[in-house]
């Protein structure tokens, strides 16, 4: 058995009312001047004014920054980095989704850098000579229950020049503390729940199959799909059932802590089909995920057993779960092809050429070719599953 290095995520503070505790969280953290990201849909909402004013009111003077687009390009990264020097500040607060977390992490990154996202990263986007100690403290505090990048090493940052999704990694770059609040997911509108729901299913369904050795990180993946599977339809039919939404965060950081393990084809894909098309990642996911388990069916049809028995299916097999998913997919009102998102279908030679390349197509439990996946794509764009 080779050598394998296995790592667990941060401190999670979970539950109802827990952003009250945020003040003592700066203060524990040694922040005293934190500058709050969040992204352009959630500037105005109250929750995210009462987290400026919670931090204001304990002697912790705050600004908000909130030039974060979905899909988050380097130039976010730039003007997030300077408002956060121009304000001298000293700490972040990402309050959001994936997009705000990670752009929120990267300034972490290279906050106290002298020069940008892009120089840093030079050709290989290879940030690893930054040094722990510069990092800049940070709490995550998660909005919706989808990207788990609360608990994540890593950001996903668009190159604007290259049109590509660039991972930027760095092992210090796990948020020190989570801050878990179901109440800051309630108003989540329903469409947004149910896309950034099945985004953690999918990380969780890939962690799962993805080849190598790491029982702890398959524990977990099935616990994450099992919460989804009773949670989810909970959560979108009814927004204020804050056990739902505690169980939706539960899982959405159980996908991101699993998919240390690896991720596949459909993030492969989802990659660049955002970063082309900027199409909503979690929704790009949920429509991809069963093109991609027929095309992997002869690797993972036996894990698929496992997994229907936590699903508790009549049927715990293959087929069995992939009708699950598409059942549980219309259910949640989730498109049938990347056709009804806007996905134009001239592009399926480069985005298979790109996904193949892209790096979670490593953790695929069958190597497609570029051919391959460009085939994949183009059934997702018809909506043919056969």
């Amino acid at each position: 058995m080779p050598l394998t290095t296995w790592s667990f995520p941060t401190s999670i503070r979970v539950g109802t009312g827990a952003i009250k505790i945020l003040p003592d969280v700066c203060i524990e953290l040694g922040i005293r001047h934190p500058l709050v990201i969040t992204d352009q849909g959630l500037a105005s909402i109250a929750f995210v004014r009462d987290i400026v004013a919670l931090c204001d009111d304990n002697g912790l003077p705050a600004s908000l920054h909130s030039e974060v687009q979905g899909n988050p390009v380097g130039t976010n990264v730039d003007n997030a980095v300077s408002a956060f020097k121009a304000g001298n500040h000293d700490g972040i607060v990402a309050v959001g989704g994936g997009s705000a977390l990670d752009v929120a992490k990267t300034v972490a990154l290279i906050g106290r850098q002298s020069r940008d996202l892009w120089t840093l990263g030079g050709d290989k986007f290879d940030w690893s000579h930054i040094a722990d100690a510069d990092i800049v403290a940070w709490i995550a505090v998660p909005t919706t229950a989808g990207t788990g990048s609360e608990v994540g090493r890593s950001a996903v940052i668009t190159h604007e020049q290259s049109q590509r999704k660039i991972i930027v990694y760095h092992p210090a770059l796990m948020a020190p503390v989570v801050i878990s609040d179901p109440q800051l997911t309630r108003d989540l509108p329903a469409h947004i729940t149910a896309a950034t729901g099945i985004d953690a299913f999918v990380h969780c369904f890939e962690a799962y199959c993805a080849p190598g050795y790491h029982p702890m990180a398959e524990g977990i993946a099935l616990e994450g799909m099992r919460l989804v599977a009773e949670a989810l339809p909970r959560a979108y039919d009814d927004g204020t059932d804050l056990e739902a939404r505690c169980w939706m965060l539960t899982a959405a950081s159980m996908g991101a802590t699993a998919f240390q393990k690896n991720l596949g084809a459909v993030h492969a894909i989802a990659h660049p089909v955002g970063a082309l098309y900027n199409t909503h990642h979690g929704l790009t996911n949920a429509i991809l995920l069963p093109y991609v388990m027929l095309a992997n069916k002869e690797a993972i049809a036996e894990r698929m057993k496992l997994l229907g028995r936590i699903l508790n299916l009549e049927k715990p097999d293959f087929d069995g779960v992939l009708q699950w998913v598409l059942q549980f997919r219309a259910r949640l009102g989730i498109p049938h092809s990347l056709k009804e998102i806007g996905v134009p279908d001239d592009g399926i030679e480069e985005i298979g050429r790109r996904a193949a390349q892209d790096p979670c197509a490593a953790g695929n439990p069958i190597p497609f070719s570029a051919q391959q996946y460009g085939a994949i794509f183009a059934r997702a764009l018809a909506g043919t599953l056969e």
